[in-house]
């Protein structure tokens, strides 16, 4: 059974790539906003409201959503570690309230996939342009890794379902 398939990196930078039944690709940037953190710093912050307005109207009968499995890494600070989870957190929210089913994708898993071991931070983001190439105008600037992620772990799901 044909299915939409959906790829997510969770980050505060990272998006939601959507592959439609009729084969139609969305993608979009994780709904943030600019907040005035302790300190007066100016910080990001996700947006749950917006976040689960972009799954809202899939079917979990005909939906799959593959999001990047996320861990702390080493050398990541603190306040960075426990933002990237919250991302994390908020999404599989989403997920399990709209009752979609979900696949869990290390970076490792998909990356040794789509990019044969090439694990450079702009690696996904040329390979998502050779892949898909009428998407090229959202993935032209480097700036644009969590798009080409998203996609790239969509695509990843893809070949996992057997799509």
């Amino acid at each position: 059974m044909k299915l939409t398939i959906v790829g997510i990196d969770p980050g505060l930078t990272g998006a939601v790539a959507i592959r439609f039944l009729d084969g139609h690709i969305t993608i979009e940037d994780t709904p943030t906003t600019q907040v005035k953190k302790a300190g007066g710093k100016i910080g990001t912050e996700y947006l749950p409201r917006e976040m689960a307005n972009i799954l809202q109207n899939l079917k979990p009968s005909t939906t799959h959503i593959y999001i990047e499995n996320v861990h702390s890494m080493p050398k990541q600070g603190v306040a960075s570690t426990f933002t990237f989870g919250k991302g994390f957190g908020i999404w599989i929210g989403i997920i399990a309230a709209f009752g979609l089913p979900v696949t869990f994708a290390t970076p490792q898993r998909w990356k040794k996939y789509i990019m044969q071991g090439t694990y450079d931070k702009d690696a996904a983001r040329i390979r998502a342009q050779q892949l898909y190439p009428a998407m090229m105008p959202m993935l032209k600037l480097k700036k644009h890794i969590g798009r080409a992620d998203a996609l790239m772990i969509m695509h990843y799901a893809l070949h996992d379902l057997g799509q």
